[in-house]
């Protein structure tokens, strides 16, 4: 990988200290598993250590597509699977037909009325989620180590803005105002992340890249990796939208979360490991998310890709990228700005800071007032597809199986 060297020289202090350290001493880079399967939606659990847990039954079933042969019909049919009530293709193997229709389930504590409160919150404050979930979490996780590691040197890596856009779907779909509804579309989405999840478990392993840098890991994408990244989005972004002293009754930031849990759920992760309230939520993302930040040369290289592929979108030639730096910064602090390489820029930095809290106070100043909140909702969902055109160029984008690795390995 050719990282420029003014890049590498904004991470290189912190790169050369996790370099040193970060193979003797694999503690510090996650703590060990204390979290309590009572603080969960379960209530109860094994208490099983999360990073030896993955997903076993489409870890096995999509082993199997791929083995077979059979990853080309398999994504045929998903294409034409984009609503949640829709019925599954009839062309669909058997047994992959049959794994789908459990997964698409949805789990027995679902709450319908908390899932629409969340949709109405979300219609209010889009441009903050979308912006903290997006840019924000995005940075995050690319100093996320196995995060930014397993995305390098997967099939994705090698095409960014499909990569992108194709966790853009299953983002907007959970933020969308008809989520859960038959028309929406998360439970498309999560399931068929689901099934990306276990092809990648099954084709990294065999990555010589992955596997020179994954620190011993034999299997990517644990139930404890998965919840690192849960973490980097809604619960970062609430503590943002709180840091921001954005009101949220008590009642939305439940609503909230719920739909968090229902989608953590839809993802495969086990109801044992899924936060119940947020006191919960920040205490596992304190033992699981802020000791495994640190910075990597594939975190840093995906990092100069985002922000690029940022500024293009809001500007013409991409020269608004200082602004995009200072506002990446502004989100994620400048440790982790430091970790992913990202360059100063203090005019900026200065500007966001001074004039995004006058932002925020004006924008919930106007939320109240009629007709606000769709029109916001419109602006928002024109970006949304704005971006989603950009990414695609115009041809669109699904999510489906890998059968393979990066092409080329570093």
């Amino acid at each position: 990988m050719d990282v420029s060297r003014r890049r590498m020289f904004a991470a290189g202090g912190a790169l050369g200290v996790f370099g040193a350290v970060g193979a003797a001493s694999p503690a510090r880079a996650r703590s060990v598993w204390t979290w309590s399967p009572s603080g969960s939606v379960a209530g109860r659990g094994a208490g099983v250590d999360p990073d030896w847990v993955w997903d076993e039954e489409v870890d096995a079933l999509v082993a199997s597509v791929i083995d077979r042969g059979d990853v080309p019909r398999v994504n045929r049919e998903l294409s034409q699977w984009t609503r949640n009530g829709q019925p599954l293709p009839s062309g669909l193997p058997a047994d992959v037909r049959e794994w789908m229709q459990r997964a698409r389930r949805m789990p027995s504590w679902a709450d319908r009325g908390k899932l629409e409160r969340a949709a109405d919150f979300n219609e209010r404050r889009g441009l903050y989620l979308n912006l903290l979930n997006g840019v924000g979490g995005g940075m995050l996780s690319t100093a996320i180590p196995r995060e930014a590691r397993a995305v390098y040197y997967s099939k994705g890596g090698a095409d960014m803005e499909d990569r992108v856009a194709k966790t853009s779907l299953l983002g907007f779909a959970v933020g969308d105002l008809n989520a859960y509804r038959p028309d929406g579309k998360v439970v498309v989405e999560a399931v068929k992340t689901r099934m990306v999840h276990a092809a990648v478990r099954h084709l990294l392993p065999r990555s010589p890249g992955w596997s020179r840098t994954s620190g011993g890991q034999t299997v990517p994408v644990s139930q404890a990796d998965m919840m690192v990244t849960w973490h980097s989005l809604p619960t970062y972004t609430m503590r943002k939208l709180l840091e921001w002293k954005v009101p949220v009754p008590a009642a939305d930031a439940e609503a909230y979360l719920h739909l968090w849990q229902v989608s953590a759920h839809m993802l495969g992760i086990r109801d044992e490991y899924i936060p119940a309230t947020w006191d919960e939520a920040n205490a596992q993302s304190r033992q699981v998310l802020d000791p495994v930040l640190a910075p990597t040369p594939e975190g840093v290289e995906l990092t100069d890709v985002l922000l690029r592929q940022l500024a293009e979108q809001t500007s013409p030639g991409g020269i608004d990228r200082p602004l995009c730096n200072a506002l990446a910064r502004y989100l994620v602090g400048d440790r982790v700005a430091d970790w992913d390489g990202i360059p100063r820029e203090p005019f900026w930095e200065r500007a966001i800071a001074t004039a995004w809290p006058k932002l925020v106070a004006f924008r919930e100043e106007l939320i109240p007032l009629p007709l606000v909140p769709p029109l916001a909702w419109t602006i928002d969902e024109a970006i949304r597809q704005y971006i989603l055109f950009y990414l695609t160029k115009g041809r669109g984008t699904q999510i489906d199986i890998p059968d393979t690795n990066r092409p080329t390995d570093r």
